[in-house]
């Protein structure tokens, strides 16, 4: 274990291979293959626990965090992709695989059933979706009002490269490098790592942590606060464990709540309004 987290994985990478050994090693121990189980330490005991926790953001820090983005002379750039990435709750390697041929504005949806990822060698490659759940359908209209504004920005302004790149048979990758290569995950965690250093510099009210991951959270727990059905999210979100999924309704503070039940009590007055509407005209 130690190995693992000194050749460069994360604790939580490190967290999910013991998850898997110990309890085979269990198995063995029951049925007196082995005397005791090498895996039954406290992981804690033995590792440094450098995950860092990623919180979702306050509406009015994504607001000022996406203004900012909009506004800033060099940032302005990544600005489509960003909105697309808070208001869509993609994992960003399923972003960074999306092909103009995934995107269908007639049907106004988003197809995600890959990932793009880049080896530590170099090499490009088309994976699947991290579950089977991943495999979805977004539909950006119903979701947002102006997302599919951003997404025709994203297809409409995307740099002509002099040679299309081409992974495991897909082009038109929406976002390219300067190398017009696709841009991967590392290349998003460096410009969200940027525009927040630069944010704080600027200004005393400091912006928590943001990447890609937090802009997923943001999402989701975006959702959950508007009384989205947790099976609905489920689905958004291509989570394969509901309970994943219902954790996000687990975080949502008092105001969150306010707003919830205050979003329910809106649409509930609205039907009260239209029934009587409907027995006045009968």
């Amino acid at each position: 274990m130690q190995k693992l987290q000194s050749d460069g994985y994360h604790y939580s990478s490190v967290q999910s291979v013991r998850g898997v050994l110990r309890p085979a090693f269990n198995m063995a121990l029951k049925d007196e293959m082995i005397i005791s189980n090498p895996f039954s330490f406290e992981l804690a005991d033995a590792l440094i626990n450098d995950t860092v926790k990623r919180e979702a953001l306050s509406r009015e820090n994504e607001r000022k965090f996406l203004a900012f983005v909009r506004d800033d002379e060099h940032f302005s750039k990544y600005y489509d992709a960003i909105y697309v990435l808070f208001k869509t709750g993609m994992r960003i390697s399923e972003f960074c695989g999306l092909t103009i041929s995934d995107i269908d504005f007639n049907e106004k949806v988003i197809n995600i059933d890959h990932q793009l990822q880049r080896e530590r060698n170099g090499k490009y490659v088309i994976v699947d979706t991290k579950t089977e759940a991943g495999e979805r359908k977004l539909p950006f209209n119903k979701i947002d009002d102006e997302l599919e504004l951003h997404l025709r920005n994203l297809v409409n302004d995307r740099q002509k490269p002099k040679a299309e790149p081409m992974v495991d048979g897909k082009v038109g990758f929406l976002v390219l490098d300067k190398n017009q290569n696709p841009t991967v995950a590392m290349h998003w965690e460096k410009y969200f790592e940027h525009i927040r250093e630069k944010y704080n510099k600027i200004y005393r009210v400091q912006m928590p942590l943001v990447t890609p991951h937090v802009c997923r959270h943001t999402f989701a727990t975006n959702m959950a606060k508007r009384g989205i059905a947790p099976k609905t999210l489920q689905y958004l979100m291509g989570h394969s464990d509901i309970n994943v999924t219902l954790n996000v309704y687990t975080h949502i503070d008092f105001e969150g709540a306010k707003e919830n039940l205050d979003s329910v009590k809106s649409e509930m007055d609205k039907a009260k309004k239209s029934k009587r509407r409907k027995v006045v005209s009968i």
